[in-house]
């Protein structure tokens, strides 16, 4: 039996906003078990950071960008 997995994606708005602040969260994002990938659109007013995650919750994003130096809030649609 195949089981389906139920991938989401997670939007935020962010103060990651250069090459360097990049850099910095790239370790935390990337020590995150359960994201199949990530983004930030440094181009974007907004500096959105995307996440496409089947375990993880908005919370637990939210912590390990706050715990770096970083603000972020919940895009809503």
């Amino acid at each position: 039996m195949i089981e389906k997995i139920n991938m989401k994606t997670l939007m935020f708005k962010t103060s990651i906003n250069c090459g360097g602040c990049l850099a910095s969260i790239t370790p935390a994002l990337d020590s995150l078990t359960g994201i199949t990938k990530w983004h930030v659109d440094l181009n974007s007013p907004e500096r959105t950071l995307e996440v496409i995650t089947d375990t993880l919750t908005e919370q637990e994003i939210i912590d390990i960008v706050q715990k770096n130096g970083f603000d972020i809030d919940v895009i809503r649609n």
